[in-house]
This record gives C-alpha cells, structure tokens and sequence, in this order.
C-alpha cells in the first residue's frame, strides 16, 4: 500500500454507518484536543455521552487505541470505554475486561534517568513515565530543544534497545513489543468485533500501524488534522470536525 501524499489531499469520509462497523479511536489530537501538558486534559461531558452512546449502538464495537496508560484513558474518559489499547498497544483490555500486558524492558531505568537529565535543561520540558514500560519527553513548551530532543532520543534508543516512537512535539522510548495495529487484529479476532469493518481514526504518525491494519482487514483509515504523509484514505480537519463527525452517525 502506498502512502499518500498529504493528508490535506484527502477527501473527507463519507457518514459513518455503525451497522457494521467497529470503530477504533485515538484520543490525543483525535477524540481530545492535544495540551502542552498531558495532565491537562480532563473529562469532557460531550465526549464522554457521545463514547457512550456509540458503544451502545455499536454493541460495544468501540475501542480506544492511545499512546497513553490506560490508568490515564480511563480517567479522561471517565471510565466509558471498555475496551482499550494503552501504550501504544503494550496494553490492552478486552471488552470483557480481560488484561494483557508486555513485560517491562531492562533499559527503561537507564532511558528514563536519561530524559529527566536531558529535561533539566529547561522547565518546558517535560518527562512522562508510561506505566513501567514507556517513557516520553514532551518538549511542545520547549520546542527550541526539539531537534536536541529528537537527536538524544534516537541515542539512547542504540544503547538500550528500546523502540523510538516519534510523536507531535514529543519522542518516546517504549518497550518492544505490540503496536496499535497488532491492537486492531487482536480485538478484530475477538467478540464484539470480529466480522465487522474495522475503522480507525488518529491523527498522527503513531496511528499508522493502525489505519494499516484497519485497511488490511476490508476497513479504513481516517486522518485527523494537518498535513503529513499517511496511509489513511480520508480525512477529517481536526478534533471539532472529528466529534461532528462521530455524532452525526448517531
């Protein structure tokens, strides 16, 4: 499959039919605005209803597939979704509650005392720590440091053997393991969603693996916001557009 060109080019998806479909989402820049920092994001009432009110009509066909822990998913969305693949995949929660989740790499201490030495540099940069199996710089409030950031991330990646996951204005050093379209064909095998057509809606790099699985299945791609290379097939402008879209289905 090749990659298009922009995202900007795409054509904007036609309404989405719920019948058949099982609908997995990003949260961070797809379901949620994206924040300096990523404690700053908090329950919304609108996002919160409209999850629940899809995973009613799609008869629990909803996943949330983010960079994020699933402590943290769990919270911003109030609890509502239960199926979930957290850390970029390392850990997933069936619809039925059943947990997976992959074990720890021995390099995240070292990665880890990296980054917080690389942050004191600047109070804008921020370390977050992923549940014992991910670490992330953030530096939107320091952007100044991004190519500095960028360069010591892949560095510490040769030495400890962890998988460098490149974000919006964040680079992340993560355990090897499963990626969000492994997220996609493991839930895809399972009840509720086995049968249906998967669709998948992120926004940035870290959400190719999933459009890719997504449309490897019969399913698609859904880009949200700016332009950058991607497998998606169709595009949404942003967050708003994103949610309108969600609840015109509906």
């Amino acid at each position: 499959m090749s990659i298009q060109e922009l995202i900007v080019g795409l054509p904007a998806p036609k309404p989405l039919s719920l019948g058949e479909t099982a609908l997995f989402l990003d949260l961070d820049g797809t379901l949620a605005p994206i924040a300096a920092r990523p404690q700053d994001v908090r329950p919304d009432p609108r996002r919160t209803s409209l999850l629940e009110r899809l995973a009613q009509r799609l008869d629990g066909r909803l996943a949330v597939v983010s960079g994020r822990t699933l402590a943290d998913v769990d919270r911003i969305l109030e609890g509502c979704v239960h199926a979930v693949a957290a850390v970029h995949g390392l850990v997933r929660r069936e619809a039925d509650g059943t947990l997976f989740q992959a074990r720890p790499h021995p390099g995240l201490a070292q990665a880890t005392d990296g980054f917080r030495a690389f942050a004191a540099r600047d109070s804008g940069l921020i370390v977050e720590e992923k549940a014992g199996l991910s670490v992330a710089l953030h530096f939107r409030l320091a952007s100044r440091h991004a190519a500095a950031a960028k360069a010591y991330a892949r560095a510490l990646a040769g030495e400890t053997g962890l998988a460098l996951q490149d974000g919006d204005m964040v680079e992340e050093l993560r355990t090897p393991g499963p990626t969000k379209g492994d997220s996609v064909r493991a839930f895809m095998a399972q009840p509720p969603f086995a049968g249906a057509r998967p669709v998948f809606v992120g926004d940035d790099a870290t959400d190719e693996d999933g459009f890719a699985a997504a449309q490897a299945l019969g399913g698609v791609g859904v880009g949200v916001g700016g332009a950058r290379p991607t497998l998606a097939r169709f595009r949404l402008v942003g967050v708003e557009a994103a949610l309108d879209w969600l609840e015109a289905a509906l």
